[in-house]
């Protein structure tokens, strides 16, 4: 007898936790249908977001790759002085590096001076930078769009509530007053729960789009010093090979 009582003691408790734990997506589900209408614009401000986010860290990820690929196979033959194989790679490389390299290799040998060669990487510099930072920013912008909506949609509720409440009992104000705002703050948390992930991306992206930048310029300079290097050799070369 006491073990059938334990038994549906423990029956009793069983069902009374899961009706008071409904789950973590019916809690989800809830949530998104008390926000209400604006709801539904900052979710898809988010997904858009979400999907810039990965697609610019995808682009990022194999820019850095081939950027260090390129420049381990160029390095050995730049230290070599053997610019037009070097030329030759970079042309056909597909790396930020090797683009900007071609621009200052396409210069060598021309007799242009080391400002002329700078100038030239710099100007292949600018045409990949927009590419590196392309669709970043608006992750900053989404980011705004969410928190402003979630806003509207709170103030708009709220607004509504208290129109709601104008003609209804006073004894029952209060909690009809207290249950629409507490589902008008849900538009204002969700815009918060999306703005915040959309920053934390723009702020890695950026980190990450710089150091590529920064790494492309040390690239940049290496190879001007490289060039530097070489051509006293070379003036030295022609000196001893005409007194011979």
């Amino acid at each position: 007898m006491a073990q059938e009582q334990a038994a549906n003691a423990n029956q009793l408790l069983n069902t009374a936790s899961e009706q008071a734990d409904p789950g973590m997506y019916a809690t989800i589900v809830s949530f998104f249908q008390d926000g209400g209408a604006f709801m539904y614009p900052i979710l898809f401000v988010f997904i858009f977001g979400v999907a810039i986010a990965i697609e610019r860290l995808i682009y990022l990820n194999m820019m850095k790759a081939k950027n260090q690929s390129a420049w381990k196979r160029l390095l050995p033959i730049l230290n070599q002085g053997n610019f037009r194989q070097a030329m030759e790679i970079a042309t056909n490389s597909k790396s930020a590096v090797g683009r900007i390299l071609a621009y200052g290799l396409s210069k060598v040998g021309k007799g242009r001076r080391h400002d002329d060669l700078e100038m030239a990487m710099e100007e292949g510099l600018m045409e990949i930078l927009p590419r590196l930072e392309k669709r970043t920013p608006y992750l900053a912008t989404f980011a705004n769009i969410a928190t402003l909506l979630g806003l509207l949609g709170t103030i708009l509720g709220l607004i509504k509530a208290f129109t709601a409440v104008a003609n209804v009992d006073p004894a029952e104000k209060a909690n009809i007053l207290s249950a629409s705002i507490s589902i008008a703050m849900n538009t204002t948390a969700f815009g918060l729960m999306a703005a915040i992930p959309l920053l934390l991306a723009f702020t890695f992206l950026q980190t990450k789009t710089t150091e590529i930048v920064d790494s492309i310029e040390m690239a940049s300079v290496k190879f001007v010093n490289l060039i530097r290097d070489a051509r006293p050799a070379e003036a030295a070369a022609r000196a001893t090979t005409k007194k011979v």
